[in-house]
């Protein structure tokens, strides 16, 4: 059973700690731990892809904390740190459940050793006048070794036998209980004794000389340009999309909606900005982007489907429907939504969607952006805004002046998605722009995303329809017909109600002080 905690630390160089470490605010006795001998082994791939993003996989043997960790970066301090024993180890060496968790920066390269430490630990806890640990700060020698010829053997080493040893010292403050403040307060304790901060985000990038990162993202503009706030939203997003590839994978709930929604937000900035950057780059990103869509919404719609249809049948009188239906309803989208997500963790595990996340690295880094891109954000923003606000409300005034019917339907799909792309664009460049151009971007998104909601409701009552005739049809149904009918006429009803409140969600969204400069 994996266990998670944040970890928070900064790294040390020098020759020895201060004498007097309770100098710092709130250290009222300063205790010696028992020294510890620990020996690791660091799994990487060839080309240290993990290392890249500050990412460490190791597995421990000695001391208190024995088992795999995987260490996440958050910020330049805090790291999510995943815990497993030892003896989780998959056949192929790294436990399942944290190659999982990396699958989204390996991009299918295989995980092996690349380096074998062992370290002498001296710990030392600071605690405040209750005696509870405010933080430890550990004394750490260090004799390494980089991996060259495969596994490790029963020893856990790793290390070819002609790679030459390293060795250092350094010192880890890491917070326990105590407050982040207390991180700065030992800092100008440390330094004034003569340590410095340490170049090495961590033990692998020092033994392997040097943190192999990509090259620095690149400056999109001034503070405030239109690149700028555009870039921002995109990397946060780009993000968000890694971290719900592991979620996917491992079969969380709602998972598969939330990196959907991801994949179409990023596909929406791009669009919507796409006067900003090089119209090649996003058009290819763009179809990159629909076509991960398409492959994790199989299995949305399933689970979308299966959510409707089984809580609209207590509308039914039990005496009027079969009493198997409820669980013939429940396992035909269960099983089809694992099918269909089997289906899209195999396309998570080809090289059509690493390839896209390779390229959204490389723009995330390095956005093609255009000259306009230095335009102030605020004034951009509101054209833009204008130009989402138009293209929705066109699409919606010719979805309501056409007849009911399928040609109605498909408008007003076509409106939703309109709505759907207003809203996104307002809520993910609102941030780096001012206060009073935020809010009115802010209150932009509340009225598109209630007409993306209600349109959303008009859509999914559509499909349901469909599927309750495809349903009738078949033979295990048709002795459900009238249970299935009267989902059917809900299903009518709740479109005709979605329909309703149309006009007056219209005329709010079209207002056009919505989309004033601020």
């Amino acid at each position: 059973m994996a266990t998670t905690h944040v970890e928070t630390e900064r790294k040390y160089d020098g020759p020895a700690l201060p004498e007097r470490l309770d100098r710092a605010p709130g250290v009222a006795a300063v205790e010696r731990g028992e020294r510890q001998d620990l020996d690791a082994v660091y799994y990487d791939t060839p080309d240290l892809r993990l290392l890249r993003r500050r990412i460490t996989l190791r597995r421990r043997s000695g001391g208190g904390d024995a088992g795999w960790h995987l260490k996440l970066p958050m910020d330049a301090d805090a790291r999510r740190e995943v815990a497993l024993p030892l003896e989780a180890a998959g056949p192929d060496g790294v436990p399942q459940e944290l190659a999982l968790l990396v699958a989204a920066y390996a991009r299918g390269a295989g995980l092996g050793p690349v380096a074998h430490l062992c370290t002498h630990r001296a710990e030392t806890v600071l605690r405040d006048d209750r005696g509870e640990a405010l933080a430890r700060i550990t004394e750490d020698r260090v004799t390494a070794r980089v991996c060259t010829d495969g596994p490790p053997g029963a020893a856990g080493d790793g290390a070819g036998p002609d790679a030459e040893p390293i060795g250092w010292t350094e010192f880890e403050v890491e917070l326990d209980h105590g407050p982040a403040a207390l991180l700065d307060a030992l800092d100008e304790v440390l330094t004034d004794a003569g340590l410095v901060r340490s170049p090495w985000p961590s033990k692998l990038a020092r033994v392997l000389g040097g943190e192999p990162a990509p090259t620095a993202p690149a400056e999109p503009g001034p503070p405030g340009s239109a690149g700028a706030v555009v870039t921002a939203g995109l990397r946060a997003r780009v993000g968000e999309l890694l971290v719900l590839d592991a979620a996917v994978r491992r079969g969380e709930p709602d998972s598969v909606h939330r990196m959907r929604v991801t994949a179409r937000r990023l596909r929406s900035l791009l669009r919507a900005h796409r006067r900003l950057f090089d119209r090649r780059r996003t058009q290819a990103l763009s179809d990159g982007l629909r076509w991960l869509g398409r492959l994790l919404g199989r299995a949305r719609d399933q689970e979308v489907l299966g959510e409707l249809l089984v809580e609209h049948l207590d509308a039914v009188p039990a005496r009027l429907r079969g009493a198997a239906l409820r669980g013939r309803l429940t396992e035909r989208y269960a099983r089809g939504y694992r099918a269909a997500w089997r289906e899209a963790v195999s396309g998570l595990d080809g090289a059509r969607y690493h390839a896209l996340l390779d390229e959204l690295d490389a723009f995330a880094a390095r956005p093609p952006l255009r000259r306009r891109a230095g335009r102030d954000a605020r004034a951009y923003l509101a054209a833009t805004l204008r130009r989402e606000q138009r293209r929705t409300t066109k699409r919606l005034d010719r979805a309501l002046r056409a007849e009911p019917g399928p040609p109605r339907d498909r408008a007003l799909h076509r409106a939703r998605k309109a709505a759907k792309r207003a809203r996104y664009t307002a809520e993910d460049t609102r941030t780096g722009v001012r206060r009073r151009a935020a809010k009115r971007a802010e209150t932009f998104a509340a009225r598109m995303k209630r007409l993306h909601k209600v349109l959303g409701a008009h859509q999914d009552s559509v499909v349901a329809r469909q599927e309750l005739a495809v349903l009738a049809e078949d033979p295990a149904g048709r002795a459900d017909g009238f249970a299935l009918g009267v989902l059917h006429e809900r299903q009518r009803q709740a479109a005709a109600v979605a329909a309703a409140r149309l006009p007056e969600l219209r005329r709010r969204a079209g207002r056009r002080k919505l989309s004033r400069p601020a």
